[in-house]
């Protein structure tokens, strides 16, 4: 890392951890769908598709999926001012910044390296956070570019999007191919077909939340680090997990897809299920990691 946030060692053997792991299981998936679908082609074909245009294209089809655009700096001179500060002080090539028009407070950086990177910040969290606490946030993203563990996630996310697309392929193939093949060998295979993908996708699941809460805590205190005000990103994480909660839940809902990428994830009060496998740590705990940073600079939590 060339940036001047502090290197994170456990985070990057995790992050090596994981990428072996998953192409582990990445190369016995496409074995077993071999095995399965006897079609070299199709399998090798859209599983290298679908990995090429999720590192390539990853920043342009999140910032589709939260209806972001960038934005110039005459849009938003206030935003730009702090991503340029920022970046002066980590030493990191500036991303592109980027709004989305949504009232849930949020923000999240993509793209497959520092050069090709994209900060975006919704609306709703430019409403509701004080300036020094919209900087503690943005630190926070920019660490993960810095990181590069939003280039891992991205890649590691798409074995699951893999799985998925193989079941619906096998299902249709099988159900509209013809007449001669609708038969019950047909239907065993597609049976494995969905075993596999599920298996998969259920692993991936697991090793992705994993890497993802820790990825969380390394950005928390990356962040903090480097603006010197780790109670302004405390401040920022309190305020907006109390406004999360009066979300609708029907927006929170359309963009849980997304909390992998968030700074905070898009879960209500209500969500205790959903927090056992949640992306991020719990805010006690992000809190309790500020508070020892606080600690070590002699400043007050």
């Amino acid at each position: 890392m060339h940036s001047r946030f502090e290197p994170d060692r456990q985070l990057t053997a995790r992050m090596l951890v994981t990428l072996f792991l998953l192409g582990l299981l990445y190369v016995a998936f496409v074995g077993a769908l071999l095995v399965l679908l006897k079609s070299t082609l199709v399998v090798v074909v859209v599983a290298a598709a679908v990995l090429v245009s999720q590192y390539w294209f990853s920043d342009r089809i999140a910032l589709y999926a939260m209806h972001g655009r960038v934005v110039t700096r005459e849009e938003q001179p206030q935003l730009h001012g702090i991503v340029d500060r920022l970046c002066a002080t980590a030493d990191m090539p500036r991303p592109q910044v980027a709004v989305s028009d949504t009232d849930l407070p949020n923000a999240f950086a993509t793209g497959r390296n520092a050069d090709h990177a994209v900060l975006c910040v919704t609306t709703g969290l430019m409403r509701r956070l004080e300036p020094d606490e919209l900087e503690g946030v943005l630190a926070h993203e920019l660490s993960h570019v810095a990181h590069r563990d939003v280039a891992v996630i991205t890649v590691a996310s798409f074995l699951g999007v893999i799985a998925g697309l193989i079941v619906r392929f096998a299902f249709y193939s099988q159900m509209y191919g013809g007449r001669g093949r609708r038969d019950q060998n047909t239907m065993v295979v597609l049976l494995g077909v969905m075993a596999v993908s599920a298996a998969v996708y259920s692993i991936s699941f697991l090793l992705i939340r994993a890497l993802s809460r820790y990825r969380e805590l390394a950005a928390d205190r990356a962040g903090a680090l480097l603006t010197g005000h780790p109670s302004a990103l405390a401040s920022a994480l309190t305020k907006l997990d109390g406004d999360i909660a009066r979300i609708p839940s029907k927006d929170l809902r359309t963009a849980s897809a997304f909390n992998a990428f968030y700074f905070i994830p898009a879960f209500g009060k209500g969500d205790s299920l959903s927090r056992l496998f949640n992306t991020h740590p719990t805010l006690e705990q992000r809190l309790d990691g500020l508070a020892k940073i606080s600690a070590e600079l002699g400043r007050p939590a």
